[in-house]
């Protein structure tokens, strides 16, 4: 059936109910959009973490190895 031979209240239904999908989807669109953002930031935060932790570590031994050169010259 082509929409032309629904009932004015049909169609009206119909484009209610079009109108209410249309949202619902856009809404689950922004709902991933979001979750997606969450999960990059989650995976960035992670790898930065990562980095400076191995930076603080390799800066921990470059001073306890310039530490122990110190006193190996001063004894």
């Amino acid at each position: 059936m082509t929409q032309q031979t629904y009932s004015k209240s049909r169609q009206d239904a119909e484009r209610a109910f079009s109108n209410i999908q249309t949202q619902f989807f856009a809404k689950k669109d922004a709902v991933e959009e979001l979750e997606s953002v969450a999960s990059a930031r989650h995976l960035k935060t992670l790898r930065l973490r990562e980095a400076r932790i191995a930076k603080e570590s390799a800066d921990r031994e470059s001073v306890t190895a310039n530490l122990i050169a110190k006193r190996a010259k001063t004894r």
